[in-house]
């Protein structure tokens, strides 16, 4: 949602807004976009798949992070926020304006909800491809067990895989771990629908 909807801000404004606040913004073509407060469901999908991540590449030459490191995503200056990501090899940072944005994650996670579901799939999806480390995109549903895998292929091209049945596995091969369903929404309490 656009902080003010009647305005378009400088890049500067926006910086400005964002170091004095505690809420997260994101910047675009004048508009400013507060990252929306996550549910329950949401924090609690994130915390177990950054403990999920963390265990299975413990040792490894990847690194997880969480929603607070910035990525710098080449069609979307400044930078964006995702609710996870991975690098594997030396981590890249560039400095903008006293902040550290990362430059080579090679997957990012982001939860879905109802208001950030169509451009986490669609612009966001996009606007991230131009990342060139970056080789696999995931999205978790939070309403139901329901996972999507973008994979890049050597061409270029992106493949799709979805789970949803709750004791389904996905493998995640470019950083060689394996989710499990059931991990991923411990303690995730679904809403059932009323007809």
């Amino acid at each position: 949602m656009s902080a003010n909807p009647n305005r378009l801000y400088t890049l500067e404004e926006y910086l400005e807004i964002e170091r004095a606040s505690d809420i997260k913004y994101e910047f675009w073509e004048g508009e400013i976009f507060a990252m929306s407060g996550g549910s329950i469901s949401h924090d609690q999908i994130m915390g177990n798949m950054f403990e999920i991540l963390r265990s299975q590449l413990q040792g490894s030459e990847c690194r997880v992070f969480t929603n607070n490191m910035q990525i710098k995503v080449p069609a979307a200056p400044p930078y964006r926020y995702a609710d996870g990501s991975v690098v594997c090899g030396t981590v890249e940072l560039e400095n903008y304006n006293g902040s550290d944005l990362l430059v080579n994650p090679v997957m990012l996670v982001e939860v879905l909800s109802p208001s950030t579901e169509a451009n986490d799939r669609g612009d966001k999806f996009t606007w991230y491809k131009s990342i060139s480390s970056f080789k696999e995109y995931l999205l978790i549903a939070q309403h139901r067990p329901h996972i999507t895998l973008f994979n890049k292929q050597s061409d270029g091209t992106w493949s799709q895989t979805e789970v949803n049945d709750i004791d389904s596995h996905l493998h995640l091969p470019e950083i060689n771990c394996t989710l499990t369903l059931r991990e991923v929404y411990r303690d995730v309490e679904f809403k059932t629908r009323k007809h």
